[in-house]
C-alpha cells in the first residue's frame, strides 16, 4: 500500500508589490511545509496583482532555460523548492512572449532541487461584462495584456503522481482536461472573480474532480485588493469523487489534504468511466 502524500493550496491576496508578495507566500509555504506538505501549490497572479492592467508588464521575465537567465521571480521559486525540498507549483509568472503589449501567464513546476521541470502557458483567456443593478459596469478582458498560450494539455510525472497543469479559465472548457491521460492532481492556480467565483467556482472545480476521476488543487486569490478588485478565494481540495476535503473562503492561508493513490483506485474502480469513453 502507498502512503499518501500532502499537497497544500496557498491563498493570498496579492498586491502590485513583488517583494512583499513574495515575502507574503514564503510565510505560507512554510507553513505548509510543517504541517508535512510535499507539494505546494500559489494562486495565480501569487506574484503580482497590480493596480493597473499593464504592471504586469513591467516585472516580465524571460524564462530560464537549464538553470540559467529567467529574473528573481523564477529564482525565488526555485530557491524556496530548494530549501524546503518540495515540489512547487508557482501559480503564474509574467513570461515575456517577444511582444511590447502582452506576456504569457505561465505556471512553472520546480522539483526539490529546485529545477523547473514543466512549464504551462495559460490558454483560455478572461473575458467578461456586466452591467450591475446599482449601474457600475464589471468587466475584464484578459487578452489585452495576455498571449494564448499553446502548449496544453501540459502532464508532469512525479513520485506523488501524475499533475495536470491548468490556470483559472481554464476550468471551463473541459476538453483541454479530457487530454491529461490518467492525471492523478488537477492543478487550477486562480484569481476568480467574486462574481463568477460566487456562481461557478465549486461546481466547476467538483465536476473536472468527478468527470476525471482525479483530485483537484485550486490555490486562489481571496480577498479585497489595493487596486479595489475583489477575488472570489475558497481555495479548495477536492477529491476523486467530488467530495471537498478542504477549502478557505477568504483571506491568506493554507488549505492542504492527502492525495491517496488507495482512494484513487478505489473511485476508479468502482466506476471505471475513464475506460467507457467513446468520443475521443
Amino acid at each position: 500500500m502507498t502512503r499518501p502524500h500532502r499537497v497544500a493550496a496557498i491563498q493570498m491576496v496579492s498586491s502590485a508589490v513583488v517583494a512583499d508578495n513574495l515575502a507574503a507566500a514564503g510565510a505560507l509555504i512554510a507553513q505548509a511545509v510543517d504541517d508535512g506538505a510535499e507539494l505546494v501549490a500559489l494562486p495565480e497572479y501569487f506574484c503580482i496583482l497590480g493596480n493597473h492592467e499593464r504592471d504586469k508588464l513591467a516585472v516580465r521575465e524571460a524564462l530560464a532555460e537549464g538553470g540559467r537567465g529567467g529574473g528573481p521571480i523564477q529564482a525565488w521559486l526555485a530557491e524556496t523548492a530548494r530549501r524546503h525540498r518540495i515540489w512547487i507549483v508557482g501559480g503564474t509568472v509574467p513570461i515575456d512572449c517577444g511582444s511590447d503589449d502582452k506576456i504569457l501567464n505561465t505556471s512553472l513546476v520546480y522539483d526539490p532541487a529546485g529545477a523547473c521541470v514543466a512549464r504551462y502557458d495559460k490558454i483560455h483567456l478572461f473575458g467578461f461584462h456586466r452591467r450591475h443593478e446599482d449601474g457600475t459596469v464589471e468587466q475584464f478582458d484578459e487578452a489585452r495584456t495576455i498571449a494564448h498560450g499553446t502548449n496544453g494539455p501540459t502532464v508532469v510525472d512525479t513520485p506523488l503522481g501524475r499533475l495536470g497543469l491548468s490556470v483559472c479559465y481554464d476550468v471551463r472548457f473541459p476538453e483541454l482536461y479530457r487530454g491529461m491521460d490518467d492525471v492523478d492532481l488537477i492543478l487550477v492556480p486562480s484569481a476568480f472573480t467574486a462574481t463568477t467565483g460566487k456562481a461557478h467556482w465549486e461546481p466547476l472545480l467538483r465536476a473536472r474532480a468527478i468527470e476525471n476521476l482525479a483530485y483537484v488543487l485550486a490555490p486562489a486569490q481571496g480577498g479585497r485588493h489595493a487596486n479595489g478588485r475583489t477575488t472570489h478565494g475558497h481555495s479548495m481540495f477536492v477529491d476523486p469523487w467530488g467530495e471537498v476535503r478542504g477549502v478557505l473562503p477568504v483571506g491568506p492561508g493554507v488549505v492542504a489534504g492527502d492525495l491517496d493513490r488507495e482512494r484513487l483506485r478505489e473511485c476508479r474502480g468502482s466506476l471505471p468511466a475513464l475506460a467507457h469513453r467513446r468520443l475521443a
